[in-house]
């Protein structure tokens, strides 16, 4: 008898969304696997059908809807006491139909920041993640010379205000007492807009600030668990797939992984290029941004292979 894993098993997973953003979920069979709890609709790939295959037939079966526009959002290995499964989960911004639970299971429209509140299996933690970061990342430039503090935050003010939703405070070139007072009001302007933003490299600061933290790579190879409670975000910053690995085992929440294409921030690093960001990202259990020379006009390609979406600079801050 061989002692080989057996083959984990491949269920495709649909993170199903209304025009308002809200998140659709399902309670599991009380007598079932990880029963009582909440999850993300989906099921089985059978044999000889694709991805997309099952998941519309899944949809139909256990909610009565068809889905019309599919992107593929995030593939989650996971192993379980007595079993071994694969999460190929993808997103469904349109359908046909109004969801109804067909299997008598309970059904929840939910906002993705309260998905968070809900029980699911532990396998589901990284896709309530994906489903509740937006899809892109904002990274601020540093304070431009001359340019008053007070204004730079208005600045970052109006972002949010217009929709950065995930926002990294960068300043390399800020003082220690500028960056303390710049993170400061940064952080009061992200509860007021109800933005998430994260500092980048100052764990203690994001602990007082109770703000996230963005881990550049070298934090992400020198620390030995994750540096924040489970309330507050960690994301990494990672170049190759070793990264990748160091950030997951960390338990960051979401990686940054670039540079993609040519960027003038960086202009002597060597670009990944889209094949081997799409490579690398293929199985990595937590969401990942895509870094370096990309703009908005990029998500649809960049999130066709997989990725959460694009983090950027000079692609998403507007000077004005």
């Amino acid at each position: 008898m061989s002692g080989a894993d057996p083959e984990p098993i491949h269920v495709a997973v649909g993170v199903i969304r209304q025009p308002d953003g809200r998140v659709l979920i399902a309670r599991r069979a009380e007598g079932s696997h990880q029963g009582g709890r909440w999850e993300y609709p989906g099921g089985k790939v059978e044999a000889g059908e694709t991805i997309r295959d099952a998941l519309t037939r899944e949809l139909h079966e256990e909610l009565g809807i068809r889905p019309l526009e599919l992107r593929p959002l995030i593939r989650v290995p996971w192993r379980y006491a007595d079993k071994s499964v694969l999460l190929d989960t993808w997103e469904v911004r349109r359908f046909a139909g109004t969801p109804s639970g067909r299997e008598g299971q309970p059904l929840r429209w939910v906002p993705p920041p309260e998905l968070a509140r809900y029980r699911f299996p532990a396998a589901n933690g990284p896709i309530t993640t994906a489903a509740a970061l937006p899809e892109t990342y904002l990274i601020t430039p540093d304070v431009p010379g001359g340019e008053r503090h007070s204004a730079f935050v208005e600045r970052l003010r109006r972002h949010m205000a217009g929709g950065a939703e995930l926002v990294q405070l960068r300043l390399p070139g800020a003082s220690a007492t500028a960056w303390r007072r710049i993170a400061a009001d940064a952080a009061q302007v992200a509860r007021e807009q109800g933005a998430r933003l994260l500092l980048n490299g100052d764990v203690a600061l994001a602990r007082e600030l109770g703000t996230g933290v963005h881990l550049p790579a070298a934090m992400v190879r020198a620390l030995g668990e994750r540096p924040l409670a489970a309330s507050s975000l960690v994301g990494a910053s990672c170049h190759d797939a070793r990264e990748l690995d160091q950030a997951v085992a960390l338990g960051a929440d979401f990686a940054v992984l670039g540079p993609v294409r040519p960027t003038a921030s960086h202009p002597d690093a060597t670009p990944l290029g889209d094949a081997q960001f799409q490579a690398l990202i293929a199985d990595v259990p937590i969401p990942v941004y895509a870094l370096g020379g990309l703009g908005p006009e990029d998500l649809p390609q960049l999130q066709g292979y997989r990725a959460q979406g694009i983090a950027a600079i000079r692609g998403l801050w507007r000077e004005a």
